[in-house]
């Protein structure tokens, strides 16, 4: 199943922890004093709807101050800021999908071969794509289909996938701002 499917048949919960757990991925590596999980607060929202809203707010607040000047962030503060605030599917659905693309597009400016971003490689091949958005693809598949077979459990999971997403691509970017590939600050559109 494609992960253009896998997004259209997810339930809410499903979809608040997929878009959730996107953004987290994208988020760069803390710097000092920062919190190294701004994100947190909005798992446990994800479960059930409880306190969707309240949750949203405070991770916003929290994005606020760091990286003021980083566009990775600024584009997940601004996903943040449309996330909806009725924990209903049809919204959930469109905000998901954005935050998969966002992910993606991340993926796609530190990946090698760096893709053009022409085709969207989640509607069923990853031809052409690289190893990160191959396994950005993969991440955020397995994320759904967890989430599908697992009532009322599985965030601990995803969370995992998440968390291990997150290393993968905060490895790759510091590789390249130490010296070889793309610099750090490239613009994600």
């Amino acid at each position: 199943m494609s992960l253009l499917e896998l997004i259209a048949r997810a339930d809410e919960r499903g979809l608040a922890a997929s878009g959730t757990a996107c953004l987290d991925r994208c988020l760069p590596a803390p710097e000092d004093g920062q919190d190294p999980e701004p994100l947190r607060p909005l798992w446990a929202g994800c479960e059930n709807g409880a306190q969707w809203a309240a949750r949203l707010d405070a991770v916003h607040t929290a994005l606020e101050g760091p990286a003021g000047g980083d566009l990775v962030v600024a584009r997940v503060r601004a996903l943040l800021g449309t996330a909806p605030r009725d924990f209903t599917a049809e919204p959930l659905r469109a905000w998901a999908d954005a935050c998969s693309l966002l992910a993606l597009d991340v993926h796609r400016v530190y990946d090698f071969p760096a893709g053009d971003g022409a085709e969207d490689p989640r509607a069923g091949g990853s031809a052409g794509a690289g190893p990160l958005v191959t396994g950005e693809l993969r991440r955020q598949g397995e994320i759904l289909e967890s989430l599908a077979e697992t009532a009322g459990t599985g965030l601990r999971r995803v969370l995992d996938l998440s968390t291990e997403g997150r290393r993968v691509l905060r490895a790759v970017v510091s590789r390249r701002a130490r010296g070889g590939g793309r610099a750090a600050g490239v613009p994600l559109g």
